[in-house]
């Protein structure tokens, strides 16, 4: 299977999401880009390297969550979508910022501007439209019950898609080893089939 992860705010395709997958599923093909900072860059890039790569399987982290949800030609796994960055997130405050993963592009830090959280704003009030039944069918969403970063992601999730389609797991914000293990791993596995 072909899968592409999308990595959460400030991190990049060298986080620990995707060495854990990389190690536990050897036979299948990992893609992990560097998501561009602005979504104005960001939405567009990764539209273009699903096409290229078509996937079999998108899943997002966070930030990453929010971009592979708006990736509806495909099957996707959204692990705490930050639906609302640009009024919930802590993180997408303006200033200079570090990277917490090594970029391929060599970039340690990043600037966010009021014109980024303005072109979140905008993409976000525009992320649900025109869902089909169809694309609903195709989307799941992972919730932590102790995710103190992202509060509203279950609620923001069943209103634009199916319910039944929310797991919610014992784990926090940021994914380890256990949770995707334990709760990432075995949904894959299901989807694979």
């Amino acid at each position: 299977m072909k899968i592409v992860y999308f990595h959460g705010f400030g991190s990049s395709h060298a986080s620990g999401t995707v060495e854990i997958l990389r190690k536990e599923l050897p036979e299948d093909e990992i893609v992990a880009p560097d998501i561009p900072i602005d979504p104005v860059e960001a939405l567009p890039y990764l539209q273009e390297l699903c096409k290229q790569e078509n996937p079999d399987l998108i899943i997002g982290t966070s930030m990453g969550g929010m971009y592979a949800q708006q990736m509806r030609d495909y099957r996707r796994i959204l692990v705490n979508p930050a639906f609302n960055m640009s009024t919930m997130s802590k993180g997408l405050k303006t200033g200079e910022h570090k990277f917490f993963n090594g970029r391929y592009d060599g970039a340690k830090t990043f600037k966010i501007t009021k014109d980024i959280i303005q072109h979140h704003n905008q993409m976000e009030r525009q992320q649900f439209k025109n869902i089909t039944a169809e694309q609903k069918e195709t989307c799941w969403c992972l919730v932590g019950l102790r995710d103190t970063t992202v509060t509203n992601a279950e609620a923001v999730f069943k209103k634009n898609y199916l319910a039944d389609h929310v797991i919610r797991f014992d784990g926090e914000h940021q994914l380890n080893d256990k949770v995707i293990k334990k709760v990432v791993l075995p949904l894959v596995e299901q989807l694979r089939g």
